[in-house]
């Protein structure tokens, strides 16, 4: 049997309307849905929150799946009208989050004043392009 040194372990602090989440070891194939799981339930519990941070201080490795769980979660906080923060990351953080295309995504603040919903059914494919590109 193999163990996991760096197994996810999750620390949750709550105030008037934020959260904390700590993330201590690795966001692997093996426990990023634990992740998801705090941040929904946080999400779900809390109607009135405005603000979800995810302490990345301790956070280890971050393979696909983790990356997938970051994902998750800020697609959740939107359509919650929440804002996530990816507090002290680590330069190994950022870099696949660069390498991935995926920093600004989801570490930019959003427009003064507003939330942007998800996009669904109609509106998503009125936002797809339907050929090719061209300059003329």
């Amino acid at each position: 049997m193999t163990t996991h040194p760096n197994h996810l372990e999750l620390t949750t602090v709550d105030a008037q309307d934020s959260v904390r989440i700590e993330l201590h070891g690795d966001l692997d194939h093996d426990n990023a849905d634990l992740l998801v799981q705090e941040a929904v339930a946080q999400l779900t519990a809390r109607p009135a929150l405005t603000d979800l941070y995810l302490g990345c201080a301790d956070l280890g490795a971050v393979d696909s799946m983790g990356l997938c769980a970051l994902l998750m979660i800020s697609r959740r906080t939107t359509e919650a009208g929440v804002r996530m923060h990816l507090d002290d990351r680590p330069a190994r953080l950022d870099r696949l989050l660069t390498l991935t295309g995926t920093l600004d995504h989801l570490t930019a603040p959003p427009p003064a004043g507003s939330v942007t919903p998800s996009i669904t059914g109609e509106s998503a494919m009125a936002a797809r392009p339907t050929g090719p590109d061209s300059t003329t």
